[in-house]
């Protein structure tokens, strides 16, 4: 199995110096199915964000889509054998690191391999994910919101309710 994850967050103490305001194993855990673990690890509500914010932005709870404005950082665990979500897009800029394992990403025409070390750049489109391995695989996503809108995109129906 996978090690657990570790954050470590910084921030400023009454005098300004620089200090380590969090340190230890997120919480804020979701299980969409018995094979997929989804933990968020930070968000932001707008940017340029508040640096001074005493706010845990791994607390919230979210849908797929950051914050309008904001940004949405979580980590995906997906055990061998999974499919995630199926066909899904968000109105998003996702910048997507594959930490362990080995991941598909399936868009609507053809698929991508992602092994651990790979960098992904994906610009709201249509795609789902998959580890078809016989290992456990760790994504790292960090989802920053964007333009244009699109009816029948996650974000837009995160936005609606």
């Amino acid at each position: 199995m996978l090690p657990p994850l570790r954050r470590v967050v910084t921030g400023h103490d009454a005098d300004g110096k620089a200090v380590v305001t969090m340190d230890g194993t997120p919480t804020n855990r979701k299980y969409p199915d018995e094979r997929v673990t989804s933990t968020l690890i930070w968000s932001t509500d707008q940017a340029p964000s508040d640096l001074y914010s005493e706010v845990d932005g791994g607390a919230r709870l979210l849908g797929t889509a950051p914050p309008e404005g904001g940004t949405r950082f979580a980590v995906l665990d997906l055990l061998p054998g999974n499919a995630f979500h199926g066909q899904h897009r968000t109105d998003t800029i996702d910048y997507v690191i594959c930490m362990a394992g080995e991941v598909e990403m399936a868009l609507d025409d053809e698929t991508v391999i992602l092994r651990a070390g790979d960098i992904l750049i994906q610009r709201g489109t249509n795609h789902a994910w998959m580890n078809r391995s016989s290992a456990p695989a760790r994504v790292a996503f960090v989802l920053i919101d964007a333009l244009p809108k699109r009816a029948g995109s996650i974000a837009a129906l995160d936005n609606a309710r």
